[in-house]
């Protein structure tokens, strides 16, 4: 199937993203990316910050979210939710994801020139993922990241003075990925 077309009937799909939608942080990105002859996008976010209980099963699909947020967040609305909610028996870890893109290229030069571009501007863990007849895919990864553990056997484990630094040091990242996401729509 030709670049252009799969392209057409790839970005007349239904979001089937657990939000459902684009970020807004990236969606200026998304838009000029899309808009583009040579590229379309596959998947994106503008990076999160989570509290999640991981099953002992590592899978995926079983991973119980208790918080995810898109924005910055602060110190009050974790607290609360920790203390409202039952802390499960599984390990509950805070985690703060950076931004990410996949990228169908439309052949491997587009794909290393966006590359080059992604890198300069700070998206440092990037590279292509797949080549294929008619497209390479690309991975654009920002390298912002917490992944740090918070309670176990339905005990918190961390002190307010820590779960504050988490959340001020996790959106401090929010911030930095949203500023390379801007810089690469710059140099786009």
């Amino acid at each position: 199937m030709p670049f252009a077309k799969e392209k057409a009937g790839f970005l007349l799909k239904k979001d089937k993203s657990r939000k459902g939608s684009i970020d807004l942080k990236i969606k200026k990105l998304v838009d000029k990316i899309n808009s583009s002859d040579n590229y379309f996008t596959t998947s994106s976010c503008a990076g999160r910050i989570l509290i999640l209980a991981q099953p002992k099963s590592n899978k995926k699909n079983e991973v119980q979210y208790l918080f995810v947020s898109h924005e910055k967040t602060n110190f009050n609305k974790i607290k609360k939710l920790l203390l409202a909610k039952k802390l499960p028996k599984e390990d509950v870890w805070f985690r703060v994801e950076s931004a990410i893109l996949h990228i169908a290229c439309k052949d491997t030069e587009s794909a290393l020139k966006l590359l080059k571009i992604a890198r300069e501007v700070g998206f440092r863990r990037s590279g292509i993922i797949s080549l294929g007849k008619n497209r390479a895919t690309i991975e654009l990864v920002s390298t912002e990241k917490i992944d740090t553990i918070i309670a176990k056997n339905k005990k918190l484990l961390v002190s307010d003075n820590y779960l504050k630094i988490l959340i001020k040091e996790g959106n401090k990242k929010l911030e930095k990925a949203w500023k390379k996401i801007d810089n690469l729509n710059k140099h786009l």
